[in-house]
C-alpha cells in the first residue's frame, strides 16, 4: 500500500508540473524577442500576444504591451509604415517618470507610459490616481494624480501597499 501511495503522489506531481508548463512559458515570453527588428506585425503579436493599445504614428504604428510579473513592464513595439518592427522600448523607467509634470494632459501621460496598472478615484470628484508598478529595489510604484480637468496635478513615487506593514493587517 505504501508503494501505491508513493506512486500516486509521484504521478500527481508530474501532472501538476505538466499543467504548469504553459503558464511558465507565458511568463517568460512577455518580453520582445531578440530577433524583433524586421518581424512583421503578425509575428510580433504571435510572440507577445494581443497589444493592449495600438496607436497610429506619423512613422507607422506603435503596439503597447503592459505585461510582466505584477505588470511591472510596458513594452512599446514600433512598426514602420510597412508593418515591420523597428524597435521595442520598456517605458516604465525613472527617466520617463521624470517627464511627467503638473499641467501635462492625461493623454500625454498615457502616450508616454501606456495604461496604468491600477487606478482609483479621488473623493468628491477631484480626479483619479494612476499607479504604475515597475522594477526597482526599494518597493515603490509611480503614481500620477489626474485632476478633474484631466491634467496632472502631481506625480511621484510612493510605497507599494504590500510593502507597508500597516496595510498588511
Amino acid at each position: 500500500m505504501a508503494a501505491l501511495t508513493v506512486m500516486t503522489q509521484y504521478h500527481i506531481s508530474w501532472r501538476w508540473m505538466l499543467a504548469a508548463i504553459p503558464f511558465v512559458a507565458a511568463c517568460t515570453s512577455y518580453t520582445p524577442p531578440d530577433t524583433l527588428p524586421g518581424m512583421d506585425r503578425a509575428a510580433v503579436i504571435a510572440r507577445m500576444g494581443p497589444p493592449d493599445t495600438e496607436r497610429r504614428l506619423a512613422s507607422g504604428t506603435r503596439l503597447e504591451f503592459p505585461s510582466g510579473p505584477y505588470g511591472k513592464h510596458t513594452w512599446f513595439v514600433y512598426l514602420d509604415a510597412a508593418g515591420r518592427a523597428t524597435r521595442a522600448e520598456q517605458v516604465l523607467t525613472d527617466r520617463n517618470f521624470a517627464r511627467v509634470v503638473p499641467g501635462m494632459s492625461q493623454d500625454d501621460v498615457r502616450q508616454l507610459l501606456g495604461r496604468p496598472g491600477e487606478t482609483y478615484s479621488l473623493a468628491r470628484d477631484r480626479g483619479v490616481v494612476w499607479s504604475y508598478r515597475y522594477d526597482n529595489q526599494i518597493c515603490l510604484w509611480f503614481q500620477v494624480e489626474i485632476a478633474a480637468d484631466k491634467t496632472v496635478r502631481s506625480a511621484g513615487n510612493g510605497p507599494l501597499p504590500e510593502c507597508n506593514p500597516r496595510m498588511q493587517d
